[in-house]
């Protein structure tokens, strides 16, 4: 069973600037766990199954009108039923100014009440996406988290293996730090995950023999990112002496990250190699087979096609 995540009011209201018409409690103490939205079209002529009051609800210039084109006697019944089911919160879009009740319902049952200027479908799809990020499922895991070239590259290994050497390489050749030692990564979308560090470890590398580097201080503000979505896994392991790794590039892999299938890489770690530069070609490899080019089927069409000939 995932674990169920919330944030609290006033960080919506931070992020989208929204004008408070009456909030019941302070905003740090109402709590949002629901990542859908609603528009009440439905719930405004008496629909309320499957309706959740979880969900913020947002009122748009359809509503409104709707609203407004009833009868006085009839809208105060119709907004009293709304907010009576107690809806975590309300926003009204469009700097629309409320008619009769509105206000006074919010107040009678304790339901926060905002408003934003901006248009109901440019709002919605901006909280939606906010409230994925903030309270999509989630997990830990321990690697590094590294953009190379655009792609998010995701550092699995051993402890010991290297992963935090590299990604110092990589930060001197220009490339950005995520993550490193724990990556918290969530699932946005159904095909999407983004990856971010812990707060409390947020733009700090530790290197065994040094310690602790603070690499925003060290390399500056271009060498650190807050987030990154998940591209490419690539598992760095000990070279082992006989086993087969693969050599053309024709076998997709992938591993499962919170029911994502993520493209993902071996790579054996042996004194001598580059490290860094095979995970740059890696995240460029990668990219062009996203782009609908795969080097690895090219070049085994033209082996065929010579053996053909």
């Amino acid at each position: 069973m995932e674990d169920s995540y919330s944030i609290s009011l006033s960080k919506i209201i931070d992020e989208f600037d929204l004008e408070t018409l009456y909030l019941p409690d302070l905003p740090e103490n109402i709590p949002v766990s629901c990542s859908r939205v609603n528009r009440p079209g439905l719930q405004m002529v008496g629909f309320y199954d499957h309706y959740e009051q979880a969900r913020l609800q947002i009122i748009g210039i359809v509503e409104h009108l709707y609203l407004e084109s009833l009868g006085l006697e009839e809208r105060r019944q119709r907004l009293d039923d709304f907010f009576r089911s107690k809806p975590v919160g309300v926003i009204v879009t469009s700097s629309i100014q409320l008619g009769e009740y509105t206000e006074e319902m919010a107040c009678k049952y304790g339901v926060p009440l905002m408003r934003t200027s901006v248009r109901t479908s440019e709002f919605m799809a901006a909280l939606i996406a906010f409230l994925n990020v903030q309270l999509g499922p989630r997990i830990t895991r321990h690697g590094v988290l590294v953009e190379v070239y655009g792609e998010g590259v995701l550092l699995l290994g051993d402890s010991g293996v290297g992963k935090s050497e590299t990604a110092i390489e990589l930060l001197k050749r220009g490339h950005r730090l995520i993550a490193d030692d724990a990556v918290e990564i969530t699932r946005v979308s159904a095909t999407t995950l983004v990856g971010r560090a812990p707060e409390i470890i947020r733009h700090y590398v530790e290197l065994r023999g040094i310690g602790i580097v603070d690499v925003r201080r060290l390399f500056g503000m271009g060498a650190v990112k807050e987030s990154e979505k998940i591209d490419l896994v690539i598992n760095l392991e000990p070279w082992q002496e006989g086993k087969m790794y693969d050599r053309l590039g024709l076998e997709e892999q992938r591993t499962d990250i919170l029911g994502i299938n993520v493209p993902s890489i071996v790579i054996p770690v042996s004194h001598g190699r580059n490290i860094s530069v095979v995970i740059e070609v890696a995240a460029m490899n990668n990219r062009q087979k996203r782009m609908g080019y795969n080097t690895a089927e090219e070049f085994n069409k033209r082996l065929l096609d010579s053996m053909t000939r």
